[in-house]
């Protein structure tokens, strides 16, 4: 986690941009002469390299959601791995959120997201139901290459509680709490490496969701080696208020999550691009998306102050 970290401090931003484009997600102007899907992906990556532009200066990273991309078949795929590509070119570190989960030579071949190149991501999302067995191909891959996995602990969405809820010991302890003593088991091996050692966390971190705070407060408590990123701000209804407690005392340890609220911020005035061309309407993406990335770090930061008021 040593290369995020540096990012956060060199910009002063725990944040992350999702780039998860969608047909609704992107101005009318530019999908307007997309007759297939080959033209549809090449909207979607103008539209990505338009934020990227935009806000590689003031955030550390971007969480590309790859199922944005699949849904356009090769072409959307080749469109991910370059917007990966651009947006490392840019200094962004690119969290992959592939939120793969399988066994053996599976779970293996997945792994390839860290070890070749043609992805161009920093770290990925890893799903535990299967348990180590599906983990520790994404590890030793880590390891290796000097990448990070992040691996779903309370997901921010409703219906998470269904499972992740559940007491799995007679002391109440939840599935949830249970699959964060084991990320933080998976990253022991990590947390003592020369890649972490600098930084107190292992390259295994957790996906703990916003709209949770007391769960990310206990989980903050239980997995001090285990750097979180947080999705649910804003749009899915996690504040910055509630986020305190997914940061360690100094103020680190966790990557707040923004997809919808950035990426869409110019549907705040849709009229404006009824007549524009492409390239203008690219241009106020950019600028619409720059001044939602710019109020969400303020809104992080200024929460983060206040704590750190609270606790002198």
């Amino acid at each position: 986690m040593r290369k995020l970290r540096e990012a956060i401090r060199a910009t002063g931003n725990p944040s992350v941009v999702g780039l998860d484009p969608t047909d609704a997600l992107l101005p009318a102007v530019l999908l307007r002469d997309a007759g297939s899907l080959e033209d549809k992906a090449e909207a979607y990556y103008a539209f990505n390299c338009a934020i990227i532009d935009a806000v590689a200066d003031i955030v550390p990273a971007v969480k590309p959601q790859i199922a944005m991309y699949e849904a356009l078949g090769p072409a959307g795929v080749a469109v991910y791995a370059r917007t990966n590509a651009y947006a490392q070119a840019q200094g962004l570190y690119v969290l992959g959120d592939i939120k793969r989960g399988d066994i053996g030579s599976t779970a293996a071949a997945y792994a390839a997201h860290l070890s070749v190149d043609v992805w161009h991501e920093d770290a990925v999302t890893v799903n535990p139901y299967l348990g180590s067995d599906g983990i520790t191909p994404f590890v030793d891959a880590a390891e290796e290459y000097d990448k990070d996995i992040f691996v779903l602990a309370k997901t921010s969405n409703p219906s998470s509680s269904e499972l992740q809820d559940l007491p799995v010991s007679d002391g109440g302890m939840t599935l949830a709490e249970h699959v964060g003593g084991l990320i933080e088991q998976w990253g022991g091996a990590s947390s003592s490496s020369s890649s972490s050692s600098s930084t107190g966390y292992s390259r295994v971190g957790a996906v703990v969701g916003a709209t949770h705070p007391e769960a990310g407060a206990q989980l903050r408590a239980l997995m001090p080696h285990t750097f979180f990123l947080v999705p649910g701000y804003g749009a899915q209804g996690g504040t910055a208020a509630g986020l305190a407690g997914f940061f360690d005392s100094a103020g680190s340890g966790a990557l707040i999550n923004s997809s919808r609220g950035i990426i869409g911020a110019w549907r705040a005035r849709p009229e404006a691009f009824d007549s524009l061309s492409t390239s203008a309407a690219l241009e106020m993406v950019g600028t619409a998306a720059r001044e939602a990335a710019v109020a969400m770090r303020e809104d992080i930061t200024t929460a983060l102050r206040e704590r750190t008021k609270e606790s002198a």
